[in-house]
């Protein structure tokens, strides 16, 4: 039987909060602090001071448990005072701030200005915390007061103008990505998109599978047909809906398939319409294997982005082609499933059926 000190080793090792001391992982800065009982003394998971042995380290959430139990800070890294993490993620929140309150995309040096750090230190910071460039991030806000000005009615050229493009020229390289279609065409919801769509039933519920000329736009699982016809409906109100077409039910039995049999795989045409980050987002969810598993930090690593795991899980979030997009495939640090746009329990049925 395992002694006592043995036990306590092997919880701390079993922890998640482990892995980040191992690996000094300044994102975990905020997250936990730990504590050395041979010491008396507790640190941030990134402090460089030698590692202590598992079963001599505890856990706190803040620094005020870590001080309450009878520790005192560390020296070395100052976990009571606040962390590199944060204050850079203040610099980003206000480089954030003067992009959306400029009336034209601020360039890089402007930026730097108004944070006072070098545009290249700048530029790498932005990046790792939000996924984007400045500039991606500036077009994807200018894309949102696009979309904003043409629903309220105003004139194409007024938007295009207002969302702070200085030439219909430039604005019409960039509409079909950023809309979907011609910007005349979003302004009136649509009309004369031609969207073929139909209501299936699975072991997972009831899906609608909707298609427009450049392929499948839209995989979304529920309980109730008539809500999901809705939904998809206040997408694009004055769109051209086809219903009942026989030749869209081979497409909808693909995705039934793909549905039932995961593992099999299916290469189904996509219709995939986001912002640049988000599509390196669901790009890399199409490369995880059927049947494995990827958590959110992993996903937001291997996109580049190993700072912006909140902006990932948002993707995810957002991704509206079910199991086409596999987002199932994504979990949190502890294994636990997280949330899922169709239900937890879709999520785990996918994932058993992908690992039988």
């Amino acid at each position: 039987m395992a002694n006592p000190q043995t036990r306590r080793a092997d919880a701390v090792i079993a922890d998640p909060r482990w892995q980040a001391l191992t690996t000094r992982d300044a994102k975990a800065d905020g997250a936990f602090v730990y504590a050395v009982e041979t010491t008396g003394v507790y640190c941030r998971p990134a402090c460089p001071s030698r590692l202590a042995k598992p079963e001599n380290i505890r856990f706190f959430a803040t620094p005020a448990e870590a001080e309450a139990a009878g520790f005192r800070p560390c020296k070395r890294c100052k976990p009571e005072g606040r962390s590199r993490a944060s204050e850079h993620a203040e610099i980003v929140a206000a480089a954030c701030r003067f992009i959306e309150d400029a009336e034209t995309p601020p360039s890089l040096a402007e930026l730097a200005a108004h944070t006072r750090i070098s545009a290249f230190h700048l530029h790498r910071m932005f990046k790792a915390f939000t996924g984007v460039t400045p500039k991606a991030y500036a077009t994807a806000r200018r894309a949102e007061r696009l979309r904003r000005e043409l629903g309220s009615g105003n004139s194409v050229t007024g938007a295009i103008y207002d969302a702070g493009y200085n030439s219909s020229g430039r604005f019409y390289a960039e509409s079909d990505a950023l809309l979907g279609m011609t910007p005349s065409r979003y302004r009136k919801g649509g009309a004369a998109a031609e969207v073929h769509f139909a209501i299936a039933r699975t072991s997972l519920g009831a899906v609608l599978v909707a298609e427009t000329i450049k392929g499948i736009c839209a995989i979304d699982l529920g309980d109730d047909p008539e809500t999901l016809i809705e939904e998809f409906q206040a997408r694009f109100p004055t769109a051209a809906l086809v219903g009942d077409d026989a030749a869209f039910d081979r497409r909808v039995a693909q995705v039934v398939g793909l549905i039932e049999t995961p593992q099999a795989g299916c290469d189904l045409p996509l219709d995939i319409r986001g912002t640049a980050f988000q599509r390196r987002v669901w790009e890399a969810l199409r490369r995880i294997p059927s049947g494995d598993t990827l958590t959110y930090t992993a996903l937001a690593a291997s996109v580049g982005a190993p700072s912006a795991v909140r902006a990932v899980a948002r993707a995810c979030a957002t991704n509206t082609l079910a199991v086409a997009i596999p987002c199932h495939r994504v979990v949190r640090l502890d294994g636990a499933l997280a949330g899922y746009r169709w239900g937890i329990a879709r999520k785990r049925a996918l994932l058993d059926r992908e690992r039988s």
